[in-house]
């Protein structure tokens, strides 16, 4: 039922309970996990137009990198701590640039994926006051289903 499944992550605490999740339905189904980190490049703005690709290209690299580092470190814990074995799962991470809410409903969509795998609010602490607006809004323009996983 669920071949492939999306997985936004901002290497939050509050993600990792969306990546268990993910895991565990990934190992029932026998499933693709698709990784997704977002990074927001509005920042990037500011920076001369010579170094805007290459500082880019850097941080989407080092960004990736990360957000699988905490991956793995997860999986490894639930494989030590729970007894999980995750054998055959294929997990392909996608660092993209962009706005979050945007680029998840789009790779949805491209990807043909299943369902999403989403915390209910990442990093901001705005967000913990109602749903994440990240979420709220991929929850109300999604095409997809979403399982959304509480903070608590």
């Amino acid at each position: 039922m669920y071949k492939k499944i999306l997985l936004p992550t901002d290497g939050s605490k509050n993600s990792e309970k969306a990546i268990e999740h993910a895991l565990r339905i990934a190992e029932l189904e026998d499933s693709e996990i698709i990784i997704l980190n977002v990074v927001d490049s509005v920042y990037l703005t500011g920076l001369p137009e010579e170094d805007l690709i290459t500082k880019s290209e850097l941080i989407l690299e080092e960004e990736s990198q990360k957000i699988i580092n905490h991956v793995k470190s997860i999986i490894e814990n639930m494989e030590e701590e729970k007894g999980f074995k995750i054998d055959h799962v294929k997990l392909t991470p996608r660092t993209e640039e962009g706005n979050a809410a945007d680029v998840i409903l789009k790779l949805s969509e491209k990807e043909d994926v299943d369902l999403i795998v989403i915390a209910s609010s990442g990093k901001h602490m705005l967000d913990r006051f109602l749903l994440g607006s990240v979420t709220e809004k991929t929850v109300r323009h999604s095409t997809v289903p979403i399982l959304v996983i509480p903070n608590k």
